[in-house]
């Protein structure tokens, strides 16, 4: 599919239409664009434009950035005196009802926790237990009375606490955990009962020296029936250490985030008020009757764990956040880094003009953007769900779902974009000074805190395949019977490669012509969506014959897919953030802004495909002619894009104080122009080495001379 021609090509009326756009045309074209870096910043930043700014002052000021060598000790009690200096300006309390002195700005809540990131870390996930999870389960999961209660103390820290869902022994799988609370008639209290070691609550922020309560799940059991997970307020300690009947364990020192002071805990025979049951979506009356406004078991625990979801949401901006770091500090570095005299004598190569070193680094810069306009959406959505803007229950499975497809996306490309930039600056990322070993030590366990990544990419899968068989029971027969025929005619066109055939011919003499069609905005949603609904397609049918009835056939049949269906999920994710990379295209109003993000859209979608050619060619998506030209049209791309790197990561709007990082202030150019300072003075003197092997050239050219001679 052809596009209309750009102001580029235009300009251009001379050069043939079959010859290809060199890179150093592209060079200049690119040149020609600008970037209105405010404007796009602003852009970043979203719809809490001005609580970002706020936020982001805070985390780069002295007070609150993290302090390098401390020990684990030093680190955990700076970081709980973080804690309270927040607590103190009320910057965390924006999602609390107003009337305790909180916001109602749940948006906003978690825009700005996710800024603390940039100062470090540990503070930012230690505000997320103590607020984030502790606080708004009291205020999502609690009544009036429990808000008025406890929500006050909770909020100016006389209260800290820990979110006890996690054990030891079933991780991810909440809905079986083994701690019981079993509600006893005549004392009318609840016994809280950790009945084996697996049971013990594990991994707990606030639970090894801080906390002094716990929101803690347990399965509630009253007049002899479970009812399933229930979460209770429970004391935890006084100042004399555990209440009786509560045990613990410190869990010392981790991989990172060493300024959380992560434990466990277990208990035996606690006794708790009935009370303290967090009883939104389930009661217990004096007599022990259970009641629920939610009639079903298992959509009542889905409802109460959804309210949780914002630690998803702030952890997917949090890792974005660390992605737009790393990029600011190596692109930085890139640009005044040199390295190897290629193409001169007199000048060394800025390494951000090697291709290699734009395929490091410039790839990972679009995903970032794609992740970035991705989780302002998310962001949203979750706000319009818990403003009550857009609550329905159609609203909250489609923010779940949204937040369990982006979080295992963005949270594994920190890793990788901290790791590749870290190598992108040499043994100068491997100082601790310039930080990207000690944020991707921090961001680490990201990947499987608030739900294992793979276990949420599941849970997208399954969303997938719920939607792909109700989109069949809307059918009737006929339509159905299409259906079948038109996915037969498919499977002949891809497999018998006829489509592919068309492509080469449609695309023979002219690789612009593929260039064309992979910059074309409807094919590329077309290859992101088709490979996502093949998939899909291909496990519904594979498990549609399957007996439901027969649990273990049922699940065997389910673990053979289970791979395909994660991969589906992810190019879903994946799909997702094009879209919302897409939409931010049309926002864009600066004319040069909106080109060069064009391009940087294009990246994404297009190393994605790269990413997957194998697929897209095995099914017959591509012909070899189109997959032939597509690396090399990402290379070109790329090269559009290189002038314009610096532009795109200062967007990002982090200053000196929030990155931290030697080699992005400014003194490795210092070092170059000293060097090159050096050098040109050494060379216009007359006291300049001779090189040898200018030398041995000199002896060369008189001997070849001295021989001409004689033999004349």
């Amino acid at each position: 599919m052809n596009q209309s021609p750009t102001p580029q090509t235009q300009q251009r009326p001379h050069r043939k239409a079959d010859t290809p756009v060199t890179t150093e045309q592209l060079s200049t074209q690119a040149a020609h664009a600008t970037i209105d870096v405010a404007a796009l910043g602003e852009q970043l930043l979203g719809r809490w434009t001005d609580i970002r700014k706020e936020a982001r002052a805070l985390a780069g000021s002295e007070a609150l950035r993290g302090t390098p060598g401390l020990s684990m000790d030093e680190h955990r009690e700076r970081v709980f005196a973080q804690l309270q200096e927040l607590a103190n300006i009320g910057s965390v309390h924006r999602a609390f009802p107003k009337h305790l002195g909180g916001d109602d700005n749940h948006g906003g809540s978690v825009a700005s926790f996710e800024e603390l990131v940039t100062a470090d870390p540990s503070l930012q996930i230690k505000a997320g237990v103590q607020w984030g999870l502790f606080g708004c389960a009291v205020l999502h999961l609690g009544t009036e009375e429990h808000h008025n209660k406890w929500l006050p103390g909770i909020m100016n820290l006389e209260i800290p606490g820990a979110f006890a869902m996690t054990e030891i022994g079933h991780g991810s799988d909440v809905a079986s955990i083994g701690t019981t609370a079993t509600y006893d008639v005549e004392t009318q209290e609840f016994v809280i009962n950790t009945p084996f070691k697996a049971a013990w609550k594990e991994y707990l922020g606030n639970a090894g020296i801080h906390g002094k309560a716990a929101v803690l799940f347990a399965q509630l059991i009253t007049g002899g029936v479970n009812h399933g997970v229930h979460a209770f307020y429970v004391d935890i300690r006084d100042e004399n250490g555990f209440l009786p009947g509560i045990g613990g364990e410190d869990d010392g020192l981790k991989g990172g985030l060493n300024g959380i002071d992560n434990g466990r805990l277990h208990f035996s025979n606690v006794r708790i008020p009935r009370t303290n049951l967090l009883n939104r979506y389930g009661d217990v009356t004096a007599d022990g009757t259970y009641s629920s406004p939610i009639h079903s078991p298992g959509r009542r625990f889905f409802t109460m764990l959804g309210t949780l979801v914002q630690g998803r949401v702030s952890l997917d901006g949090a890792a974005t956040a660390a992605s737009k770091m790393a990029l600011q500090i190596a692109v930085t570095y890139g640009n005044q880094r040199r390295q190897f005299n290629a193409s001169s004598d007199t000048q060394e190569e800025n390494i951000m003009d090697y291709q290699r070193h734009q395929r490091r680094l410039l790839p990972r810069l679009a995903r970032t953007y794609a992740a970035s306009f991705a989780h302002e959406e998310l962001l949203e959505k979750f706000d319009g769900v818990f403003s009550g803007a857009t609550d329905t229950d159609a609203d909250r499975q489609d923010l779940e779902t949204l937040a369990a497809a982006l979080k295992p996306l963005s949270t594994w490309d920190a890793l990788d974009t901290l790791q590749e930039a870290r190598e992108a600056c040499g043994g100068a990322g491997f100082i601790a000074e310039n930080r990207f070993t000690a944020l991707r030590a921090d961001l680490d366990v990201y990947v499987t805190f608030e739900g294992d990544n793979n276990v949420l990419l599941q849970l997208v899968g399954k969303r997938l395949l719920t939607d792909y068989g109700q989109e069949f029971r809307k059918l009737d027969a006929g339509v159905l019977a299409r259906y079948v025929v038109k996915q037969a005619e498919n499977v002949a066109l891809h497999r018998t490669g006829l489509r592919s055939v068309a492509q080469a011919f449609a695309d023979t003499g002219d690789e612009r012509k593929s260039a064309n069609f992979f910059k074309d905005e409807d094919n590329q949603r077309a290859l992101l969506t088709d490979r996502i609904n093949t998939l899909v397609a291909e496990i519904a049918d594979a498990l549609r014959g399957v007996d439901t009835k027969d649990r273990a056939a049922s699940a065997a049949a389910f673990n053979e897919k289970q791979d395909a269906l994660i991969s589906a999920a992810r190019a879903h994710g994946e799909l997702l953030r094009w879209e919302a990379f897409t939409t931010a295209l049309g926002k864009t109003s600066d004319a040069g802004t909106r080109t060069v993000l064009t391009w940087l859209r294009d990246v994404y979608a297009l190393t994605l495909i790269e990413e997957n050619l194998d697929w897209y060619l095995m099914n017959g998506r591509l012909s070899m002619q189109r997959a032939r030209t597509l690396t090399g049209y990402i290379n070109i791309l790329l090269a559009r894009l290189r002038p314009h790197a610096q532009d795109l990561v200062d967007a990002f709007g982090y200053g000196p104080e929030h990155l931290r990082a030697k080699i992005a202030d400014g003194g490795e150019k210092e070092r170059q122009d000293e060097a090159a300072e050096h050098y040109r003075r050494l060379r216009a003197s007359a006291d300049a080495p001779i090189d040898e092997k200018v030398l041995i050239a000199r002896e060369k050219a008189a001997k070849k001379l001295a021989q001409q001679s004689a033999r004349k």
